[in-house]
């Protein structure tokens, strides 16, 4: 569509760069696709300004290609640093200096213009990211892994065995690469958000979606404090904490099934609550419980606070329900999927059957 567009309404004869420039602007994840095309203008414009600046005042030479490259770079550097914005600045600019054609830096220009504005047709207007979905695919994905290293807790506490609660800590020392990832998903979703003229007047589900992500770095720091607190207490104490520890990941199990659906949340939120409210039985029947013990139990009670919180619960309510046992926690809605529905016209008319 790009080079079409070039070779036949703009008349450019070599529109090589377009193309590449639709292909680069949308070789991203989705939701990062309309910023990628942006930042790609942004850099081929520093690159022109640049390259052309430079071989006004000092021609085409090698100082002039080293130089103009270097502040290309730099000035990239200067709005941000992107990769992006830092590669097109100086493969501008050197195509500029290098080619000592008073057409390439317009004709790179004016291709970058119709390669970026065909990827954000389709990023934005054609394909438009669905943003709630797609925090909670990243949701999901954190969710599993912090599960799966809560049945590895639960082994190494029942059967005393240090390897399993080892790979536990391993594993959720890489959950801090899935909540990065989230963090980025988050910031991207609520760009699309604002951006996407699709989304417009329906950004609420997604602020509220957003929003409810942010709780999962809360649960990821409880869920390690967990692993830590159990990997120092005595076999004793372990094997008395590894029943909460199991069903904590069957409420994480359960919450990464299906993070959007209501019912789902309930059921993990009153699960949690109901291990929450176990801890001072267990702490009773183990008066005499280590430093770490203790910490084990609290921990217990942060994670089950914490996945309610995630769940839908208010985090004050959530905090009286584990510190007093209180009994009936409603979760409240979670944010719903906005719909993109497209609406054709029936070949025989509306209102009129097969």
């Amino acid at each position: 569509m790009s080079w079409i567009i070039a070779r036949h309404l703009v008349n450019h004869h070599e529109p090589f760069f377009a193309p590449i420039a639709a292909v680069v602007a949308l070789n991203a994840s989705r939701g990062e696709r309309g910023t990628n095309a942006v930042l790609l203008l942004w850099g081929v414009v520093v690159g022109i300004l640049v390259g052309g600046g430079a071989t006004l005042v000092l021609g085409t030479g090698y100082v002039a290609l080293a130089l103009a490259t270097f502040v290309a770079m730099l000035l990239a550097l200067a709005l941000g640093g992107k990769r992006i914005i830092m590669g097109q600045a100086a493969a501008s600019a050197i195509l500029v200096v290098t080619t000592a054609n008073s057409q390439t830096g317009p004709g790179r220009l004016i291709d970058a213009l119709i390669g970026a504005g065909v990827a954000l047709v389709i990023s934005q207007l054609l394909f438009p990211v669905e943003p709630v979905g797609l925090l909670r695919r990243s949701e999901a994905a954190v969710l599993a892994d912090l599960a799966a290293s809560f049945e590895l807790i639960a082994r190494a506490a029942e059967t005393g065995d240090d390897e399993p609660a080892e790979r536990a800590l391993d594993q959720l020392r890489s959950v801090r690469d899935r909540l990065t990832e989230l963090s980025r998903t988050r910031e991207h979703s609520r760009y699309a958000a604002h951006r996407s003229p699709r989304w417009w007047g329906r950004t609420g589900p997604i602020v509220r979606e957003v929003e409810n992500a942010g709780h999962l770095d809360l649960l990821g720091g409880s869920c390690l404090l967990l692993a830590r607190a159990v990997t120092g207490c005595t076999p004793v104490e372990r094997r008395a904490l590894a029943a909460s520890v199991a069903e904590l990941a069957e409420v994480l199990q359960g919450l990464a099934r299906a993070p959007g659906d209501r019912d789902t949340r309930q059921d993990a939120a009153d699960h949690a609550l109901v291990v929450a409210q176990r801890v001072d039985r267990g702490e009773q029947a183990h008066g005499d419980s280590t430093d770490a013990g203790r910490a084990g139990w609290y921990a217990v009670k942060a994670v089950a606070s914490d996945a309610m919180v995630f769940a839908g619960v208010d985090a004050k309510t959530a905090a009286e329900a584990v510190q007093h046992g209180s009994a009936g926690l409603r979760v409240a809605d979670p944010p719903s999927t906005p719909r993109l529905t497209f609406r054709y016209p029936h070949p025989r008319g509306r209102g009129q059957g097969r």
